[in-house]
């Protein structure tokens, strides 16, 4: 059974939803951008819009997601050893993408970007878990997953408050040897 290809016309018509959408962003708070604004900006009617998207969160959702998937690469992540070398990689993804985002969009994202974060790391920590670890109860990898991706997220956001003079790679180096060696040692 062949997977069905997406029509090209469809992927750039959805991008060009998304690409407004963030321009718009960097211009207005979340709150003040309507359906309008973006069909207007994309140059597209409400039909097309809703064609895509069930309403202006579902955008906001899937836009933000895609933003961090690029910015994850996650693919680079699945055949990829949970040590050193990726816990600071995947670190250095998530602040690059809450710099750049602070920097394009106006408050009013904090719980959706938190929740698809965490959400993403949550994924990627659970594959490469259960890569590292097959013989391990799924229900142990899911939890160590969450665990992993939330601390992870509450690791950036004290990144966030208190970078002054630390690279995201400086900071996160200093939790790594407790976080591999566990509390035990």
């Amino acid at each position: 059974m062949t997977e069905a290809k997406t029509d090209p016309r469809i992927l750039r018509t959805r991008k060009l939803i998304m690409d407004s959408f963030i321009d718009l962003s960097s211009k207005k708070e979340f709150k003040d951008i309507t359906i309008k604004d973006i069909t207007t900006e994309a140059m597209i009617n409400r039909a097309t819009f809703y064609y895509h998207f069930m309403d202006i969160y579902d955008l906001l959702d899937k836009a933000l997601t895609e933003v961090l998937l690029v910015n994850l690469n996650g693919k680079e992540y699945e055949n990829s050893e949970l040590n050193e070398k990726t816990l600071v990689s995947l670190f250095t993804a998530i602040t690059d993408f809450q710099t750049s985002l602070s920097t394009r969009c106006h408050r009013g994202y904090e719980d959706t970007i938190a929740r698809i974060i965490r959400d993403q790391l949550e994924v990627i920590f659970f594959r490469m878990l259960e890569r590292q670890h097959p013989e391990e109860v799924e229900e142990g990898l899911k939890l160590s997953a969450t665990m992993l991706s939330w601390g992870l997220y509450g690791a950036s956001m004290e990144w966030r408050r208190s970078s002054d003079s630390v690279s995201p790679e400086e900071f996160i180096r200093a939790a790594i040897p407790f976080i591999q060696n566990g509390i035990g040692n």
